[in-house]
Formats: C-alpha cells, sequence, structure tokens
C-alpha cells in the first residue's frame, strides 16, 4: 500500500483524544500534557510509516504516549540503594533522617507553624529559638545559630568578625571540598584577606602569633575532614591556639566540618572531636554540619559567644542564608534524639548504619549471595567478601568499619563488562549503587536495611539477564 494512503490511516490528536484510552490519562496529567504526547509520538510514526512501517492501533499509540508521560513524570530525584560502602554518601544525599525527624517535617509542610511567631506575647518571634536551648544544651555554648550548611556557616561567620581584615589560617588547613569547592575561595568572597602560616604538614604556635597584627580579624582553625598528612607533621591543637587567641584578643573560629554530638567511640568508631570539645577547648565559635554525623538535614550550626552571634545574626547575609520551617522541624526532632545518647543506635539511621554488627551483614550476605548469582544467569560468578566502609562526607577520612558485601565477577574480568553490569544495576526499578574495584562489582551490605526490597528489585534484574542482556533494561 501507498506510504501516503497509509498516512491517511492515522488518527489525529482530536480523535484520539476523545476515545476510551484516553480518558484515564487526561485525568491523571491533564489535557494539555496528553495532547503534547500524542502529537509527539503521531510524529514518529509518520516517519515510521514513510519508511514502509504499519500504522499501529489507536490503543497502542495511545499506550505509548502515556508511556512517554509516565517516563517524564518520573523524579530525577530517585530512591536507590546505597552499597558503595560510604555511609553518609555526599552524592547521594548523606544522612538518613530519623522516623522522628521525618514526622516532624511533614507536619511543619501540611499546616500553619508558629515558625517567627511568639505565642506568648503575640508577636513577632525568631526561627532560630525553635532550636536556640537545645543546642547549648548539647553543645555547652553561650549562643547558637543556624543556616542552610556548614559552608555558609563559615562564610557568614567570616564575613561578619573579620570582612576587609586578615583572617590566619594553617596552610595544611587549606582544604578543598566537593566540587572543587575551596576554602580560600570561600574566605575571598567574605571579604577577608587569607594569611597562610606554617608549611603543608608543618604548623607550629610561633607560626600564628608571628602573623598576628593589627589588622588580624580572627584565627581559623578547620578540621581537615577529607585527608589527613602523616609522618613528618605538627599541627597546634584547638586548645593551644585559642590561649594564643586569648593572649593576643583575636577570635578563634574552629571550623569542624562534619562535627558531631557525641564521642563516636561509645559506637565502636575512632574518636572524632565533638562539637562540646572544642567550645570547651576555648574556641570562641565554632562550626558544623547538620547532615553528616549529626544524622539530620543539611543545615549549618554556629555555636558559641554570645556576643559574636548576636554580630553574625545582624549581618544582612543571615537571612539569605536561613533555613526553612521543614529543616527547623526535622532538625529540632533530630536534636531531640540526642538526649538520650544510649539509645542513637535504635532512632537515628546515621548511627544505626555506622555501628551495625559485621556478624549481621556477614549473615546477609550469605542469605542474598545465591540469589544474585541466580538473577545474573549465571553471567556472573556472586561471592561474599569481606569489606572496609567508610563513614564518608569528610568525617574520620582514614577509619573505616569492618562491612561485609557480594563480589560480582565476571568470567572474563572484562572492565567494559563490569560498567556494562553497574550500568544495568542503576536501571533498575530502585537504582542500586555499588564499587567497581579490582576486577569486580562490590555491593557493600552495610547500608542495606530493606532487603525485601531488595530482593523484589532482583527480579527485574533477572529479566534484564535473560539472555545475557544485561546492558538493556528490563
Amino acid at each position: 500500500m501507498d506510504a501516503n494512503v497509509r498516512l491517511r490511516d492515522i488518527p489525529s490528536v482530536d480523535e484520539l483524544l476523545r476515545s476510551a484510552g484516553v480518558a484515564d490519562a487526561i485525568e491523571r496529567f491533564g489535557r494539555p500534557v496528553v495532547a503534547a504526547a500524542l502529537r509527539r509520538v503521531l510524529t514518529s510514526i509518520r516517519d515510521a510509516v514513510r519508511e514502509g512501517a504499519d500504522v499501529p492501533s489507536p490503543a497502542a499509540i495511545a499506550a505509548a504516549a502515556v508511556a512517554a508521560i509516565e517516563a517524564n513524570e518520573q523524579s530525577t530525584l530517585r530512591p536507590l540503594f546505597n552499597l558503595t560502602g560510604t555511609v553518609l554518601h555526599t552524592n547521594l544525599g548523606r544522612a538518613l533522617l530519623a522516623e522522628t525527624a521525618i514526622d516532624a517535617a511533614m507536619a511543619a509542610m501540611r499546616q500553619a507553624v508558629a515558625l517567627e511567631f511568639d505565642l506568648a506575647s503575640g508577636k513577632r518571634g525568631e526561627r532560630d529559638d525553635h532550636l536556640r536551648a537545645l543546642i547549648l544544651e548539647l553543645t555547652g555554648a553561650e549562643d547558637a545559630t543556624i543556616v542552610n550548611n556548614n559552608a555558609a556557616a563559615v562564610l557568614l561567620v567570616l564575613n561578619s568578625l573579620a570582612s576587609g581584615r586578615e583572617a590566619i589560617v594553617s596552610r595544611g588547613e587549606l582544604i578543598e571540598i566537593g566540587g572543587a569547592f575551596r576554602m580560600p575561595d570561600i574566605m575571598l568572597r567574605a571579604g577577608v584577606r587569607l594569611v597562610e602560616v606554617g608549611t603543608t604538614n608543618r604548623t607550629h604556635a610561633r607560626d600564628y602569633r608571628d602573623a598576628i597584627g593589627p589588622d588580624t580579624g580572627l584565627i581559623l582553625k578547620v578540621h581537615t575532614s577529607n585527608y589527613r598528612i602523616e609522618g613528618f607533621t605538627k599541627e597546634v591543637g584547638a586548645r593551644d591556639l585559642a590561649a594564643i587567641a586569648r593572649d593576643k584578643s583575636v577570635p578563634l573560629v574552629n571550623d569542624l566540618g562534619s562535627g558531631t554530638l557525641t564521642d563516636l567511640e561509645r559506637f565502636g568508631l575512632a574518636h572524632e572531636p565533638t562539637v562540646s570539645e572544642a567550645i570547651s577547648e576555648g574556641a570562641d565559635i565554632v562550626t558544623f554540619s547538620g547532615d553528616k554525623l549529626l544524622g539530620g538535614p543539611q543545615a549549618g550550626f554556629i555555636v558559641g559567644q554570645r556576643s559574636m552571634i548576636e554580630k553574625i545574626n545582624k549581618n544582612p547575609m543571615k537571612r539569605a542564608l536561613r533555613v526553612d520551617k521543614i529543616r527547623l522541624a526535622a532538625l529540632e526532632a533530630t536534636l531531640r534524639l540526642y538526649r538520650d545518647p544510649d539509645r542513637l543506635t535504635e532512632r537515628l539511621p546515621t548511627m544505626r548504619l555506622l555501628a551495625r554488627p559485621q556478624t549481621e551483614i556477614n549473615a546477609q550476605a550469605a542469605r542474598l549471595a545465591p540469589l544474585v548469582e541466580r538473577a545474573t544467569r549465571g553471567a556472573f560468578a556472586v561471592s561474599v567478601v569481606a569489606c572496609e566502609s567508610q563513614i564518608g562526607s569528610g568525617a574520620l577520612p582514614l577509619a573505616t568499619v569492618p562491612s561485609a558485601g557480594l563480589a560480582l565477577v565476571p568470567p572474563s574480568g572484562s572492565g567494559r563488562v563490569l560498567a556494562d553490569l553497574a550500568a544495568a544495576l542503576r536501571r533498575l526499578p530502585t537504582p542500586v549503587i555499588g564499587r567497581i574495584e579490582r576486577g569486580s562489582l562490590i555491593l557493600d551490605l552495610r547500608c542495606l536495611e530493606d532487603e525485601e526490597g531488595f530482593i523484589s528489585n532482583l527480579a527485574h534484574f533477572a529479566m534484564a539477564c535473560e539472555g545475557g542482556a544485561y546492558g538493556e533494561p528490563a
């Protein structure tokens, strides 16, 4: 049959919109969205018919349009299985919130709340007041304020306390964090002049003393977070640095980066400086994150001397960097959990995952290994392997936590095969993110709590592996 004749058999957009098969889609997505999708599908059908293809049925055309809409409607911010071995993975959203924090955030989303309204006086209130007492109780600081992340906290502190003046920092602490974001760049944008002291691996107390002058605005101590220098090294501890700053009447700002409110040694982890320790060691201002070791939503905390916090709060930048009601609600619920540190591993996902016993993970790996191998249709050998999980997000970069996982090894040992496998896992209904290491794809199970959901996900992977075609989505 002539192509022009067949083209006349293709239904119009109006005809399809009036058909029973499209009514449900219009109810779900709206008439304009469905009409636009139908036009796109019909354009591709016309091109195919000109090449000799048959005209699909109206039902098939409608189904193709609905499938395209559903694919487009799917959020790119998708839940996934973090089997990378990094608990606080920056690219995967860092800390998982506690159930009480989720409930509090949902309540704040659903209704009006007293965000900046003092219920006692009926007058305007301060949003920081919802957290201030809790933070002071947990840290021992005189005062506190909150912004949207720790980089913002450092920026605001530097700009408030030392704009147009010098900030002294050790060369060994001029860190670069994720996304090529460097501490010197933050200092430049804050309007302070960077004064580097010491060398990359060794900084002495005299280096700080010699650098302090009439233009010194503050001394900045930065937790090196995502790296450590070992060997022939020297740094000035926070307590000694506080004494130097006090002697010269210069503020000391201690940026803890990740920051923790409790001693991690109680959970079998290496010690990380706590906020209360930084305060007791004499820092005038301490900054730290909310979505790392603290286990809450993204936020930047600024705690310390009341006079300095008051100055920081008067900075016009504070309004631009403030947090919203949803995060405030989640932060408040998270902080309340720290009043009962003995039950943190039960209630706070970050601590629960970090403290998860290796024996429990080993048993899980043994259960899952045969299921995963069966799902690959024999394309990969799957074995239980010992792993070393990382805390992540700059916390304890040299410390690892013993874990267990699954190693998927192709017969050929080809890197291309492993890359295809990793891509296929990312295309599952719930993507699975592992890591390629030494000729295998490793799935570290430390963060796998939804074992049932993972097994259900394997069914889709098994379908994609039919005939060895694991490179194609199911």
